[in-house]
């Protein structure tokens, strides 16, 4: 499981953009989001990198957290 902080991450809006771009880079992906702790999990990740370009390029600012 990975884990990201996202700090700027505060609506639903934010939940469906980084969900989008997160299943645009890998499909078989996970994600389940704790949005008042501003924390994305993904499991079943191919590429920790992969996923945090496509969180970046979203227009977000993840920290993983956990690997």
């Amino acid at each position: 499981m990975l884990e990201f902080h996202i700090r700027d991450m505060k609506s639903a809006h934010c939940v469906d953009v980084i969900t989008k771009a997160v299943l645009a880079a890998d499909h078989n992906a996970v994600i389940e989001f704790d949005l008042p702790q501003h924390l994305v999990r993904i499991t079943n990740a191919q590429d920790v990198a992969c996923l945090e370009g496509a969180i970046r390029d979203a227009g977000y600012a993840p920290v993983l957290t956990q690997a």
